[in-house]
C-alpha cells in the first residue's frame, strides 16, 4: 500500500461498498457450494461471475481515480501521478 488516502463522496463510497458487498456474498456462496460438493462447472460459473463483478468494481474505481486523483495531480503539476496510473493499469492487465 502507498499510505495515501482519499476522501470519497457519499455516492461513490456507497456504490463501491455495495459492489464489494455483492462480491462478498458471491464468494460466501461459492464456499457453500464447495462445502456442499456442488458440481465443478456450476462452481466455475459462479467464480466467473465473481471475476466479472470484481472487474466492474475495478472499472468504476479506476474511472473515479482518473477523474479525481489523476486529474487533480496533473492540475497541480505532479506528473508522477501519470506514471502511477500507467503502473496501475499494467497491474490490472496482467
Amino acid at each position: 500500500m502507498t499510505g495515501k488516502t482519499k476522501l470519497r463522496g457519499s455516492e461513490e463510497y456507497r456504490s463501491l461498498i455495495n459492489r464489494l458487498n455483492r462480491v462478498e456474498g458471491q464468494v460466501r456462496g461459492v464456499r457453500k457450494m464447495v462445502e456442499e460438493s456442488v458440481y465443478c462447472v456450476d462452481i466455475l460459473t459462479q467464480v466467473a461471475a465473481i471475476q466479472s463483478a470484481l472487474n466492474a468494481f475495478n472499472k468504476e474505481l479506476l474511472g473515479n481515480h482518473i477523474r479525481t486523483c489523476v486529474a487533480d495531480g496533473i492540475r497541480a503539476n505532479r506528473c508522477e501521478v501519470i506514471d502511477e496510473l500507467v503502473k496501475t493499469v499494467q497491474k490490472l492487465m496482467k
